[in-house]
């Protein structure tokens, strides 16, 4: 019975998908605003400090990530005027989109809430792990990467919201866990199109899942695959018993997967920072 559920919800959702008929979810005001302005060739670091002001505690935020040490800033900036320019538009753009994140994992119900409590965590730890990765081991961008990892689970967000229409699905989480893997990716790209994100970062919802993919050079979808395997290290998830060694991402980045970069002391305290700034 349960499967039969499963599979009319995953007909109905791709009908949704493929017709635009699937509620999307929205980057929040503030991240949309700033988006905008810095994509305005005449922007100007007043106008972004302006928007982000609106926001109190991500001014705060945005001032502690200035002082915090993964700038490696020598001299402590109290000002949101100064920690912009410190900062500069393209990073607080990044920034201000990871931070305010959280707000679209809102549970509506209590069956909900747990799930999507995990979803963040889990996309947090992700982030944190990409910010690290593509700052040891590459030329990408520490912040780009770190949106990346927030965004590479993103397609749940509606298909758990449109499963609260079936309480029966709703129910069975083992049935909505199938659902949720075999869907996400596609949704996810879909969101990310929708929010005009860079290719990119479009791709890595769907190519992170792809262990075998081998692109010429590395990219955030790399970072991003080894980051999402080394979030699982120390549980039984079954991405934990595949062998690593034959995933080419790790090779890209020149990382051992037998490496826990989480543990990894030059890694570790980024990895914590990371995570604090964007629970916080």
């Amino acid at each position: 019975m349960s499967n039969a559920i499963a599979e009319r919800f995953r007909t109905e959702l791709r009908s949704d998908l493929e017709h635009k008929r699937l509620v999307l979810p929205t980057l929040p005001e503030v991240a949309l605003r700033i988006r905008e302005v810095v994509d305005d060739p005449k922007a100007s670091m007043p106008q972004i400090a302006r928007v982000v002001a609106t926001d109190m505690a991500l001014s705060a935020r945005i001032i502690q990530i200035a002082n915090s040490p993964l700038m490696r800033a020598t001299r402590t900036i109290e000002t949101l005027d100064a920690a912009i320019a410190r900062l500069g538009m393209k990073l607080v753009r990044e920034l201000v989109t990871s931070l305010s994140m959280s707000q679209m994992f809102q549970a509506t119900s209590d069956v909900t809430d747990k799930r999507l409590r995990a979803l963040w965590e889990h996309s947090v730890q992700v982030a944190a792990i990409s910010h690290a990765l593509a700052s040891r081991f590459t030329k990408l961008k520490p912040e780009q990467a770190m949106l990346a990892g927030l965004v590479h689970d993103i397609g749940a967000l509606p298909i758990i919201a449109k499963a609260e229409e079936t309480p029966e699905l709703l129910e069975n989480e083992a049935a909505l866990d199938e659902v949720i893997h075999t869907l996400h990716a596609e949704v996810g790209r879909a969101i990310l199109e929708a929010w005009n994100f860079p290719p990119e970062l479009v791709a890595v919802p769907s190519g992170h899942e792809e262990l075998k993919r081998n692109s010429p050079t590395p990219d955030y979808v790399d970072v991003v695959t080894v980051a999402n395997l080394q979030a699982y290290v120390g549980t039984d998830h079954p991405l934990t018993k595949l062998d690593w060694s034959r995933i080419p991402a790790f090779s890209k980045l020149g990382l051992n997967p037998e490496v826990n970069v989480v543990e990894m002391t030059e890694t570790a305290e980024q990895i914590r920072e990371v995570q604090g700034l964007l629970s916080a």
